[in-house]
């Protein structure tokens, strides 16, 4: 496609382009879902990835840790989520769709997509490797091993990372610890791009979403009362639920102790 025609095609979508300002499209604006893969993300050759474990399970198929090897690099350290054998279009369809959103962002605390594969099976999105996991079981396996500085530069990561997608236009909708990754030097970063864009009637009052349900007593009031989300919905889950495991956490020794 030439510059010409995405220009074309951004026009199309309803999305005017202002020079010098990156903002986020939404791959659901766009008449052939694929079009948006193509344009945000990069296909890797499978013969680069090597699997090495299976380290999770989500929604569409199983997460695995392995190496990918970069032209002209060093291998490096990836996640590789696989899209399950079976699948119908509409699942492919969504499974790619949180790499179209990913593939959108550039910012040290937000998870980076390497890229895809689209052409072989199985159909694979891969990130980078976080080695510590999700923050919340990370928080909890290393209680009292935490210093208030190291405790506030996590906080802080995170509330970079969600700056930076208030900023592009992004809204996440399920900003929780769980959706935080931690690598090896304690860098925080938001991942799960994957919720729902519909607030189900549910008489169990939550929202579905790829990882599961949201509970109503974290989501903010007037996305339960509205189904309105928005930089302040974010900021609400950001209080309820992240800031409040990070202090509820025993504080370890500091170096003045």
């Amino acid at each position: 496609m030439t510059s010409e025609d995405k220009r074309r095609a951004n026009y199309q979508n309803g999305h005017v382009p202002f020079p010098g300002i990156k903002t986020y499209v939404d791959p659901d604006t766009y008449e052939d879902p694929t079009q948006a893969v193509h344009e945000f993300t990069k296909e890797i050759d499978p013969s680069r990835i090597r699997i090495e474990r299976v380290i999770g399970a989500g929604e569409f198929g199983e997460v695995c840790s392995g190496r990918l090897r970069t032209p002209g690099k060093k291998e490096i350290a990836v996640a590789i989520k696989t899209l399950k054998g079976g699948y119908v279009e509409r699942q492919r369809r969504d499974f790619l769709r949180e790499a179209s959103i990913m593939g959108q962002f550039d910012h040290p605390n937000i998870i980076r997509l390497e890229g895809v594969v689209t052409k072989s099976r199985p159909v694979m999105i891969v990130v980078e490797y976080m080695e510590n996991g999700s923050l919340d079981s990370f928080l909890r396996q290393h209680d009292g091993h935490f210093t208030v500085i190291q405790l506030v530069g996590m906080l802080r990561g995170i509330a970079s990372g969600m700056k930076y997608l208030s900023d592009m236009g992004y809204v996440h909708r399920d900003l929780a610890a769980r959706n935080i990754l931690v690598n090896s030097n304690l860098v925080c970063k938001v991942s799960d791009f994957g919720l729902s864009r519909v607030l189900e009637d549910d008489p169990e009052a939550a929202y579905t979403t790829t990882g599961g349900k949201i509970p109503i007593r974290w989501t903010a009031p007037e996305a339960i009362s509205y189904r309105k989300f928005s930089s302040a919905s974010d900021a609400w889950s950001y209080a309820h639920k992240l800031d409040a495991p990070l202090k509820c956490v025993h504080v370890g020794p500091t170096a003045t102790d």
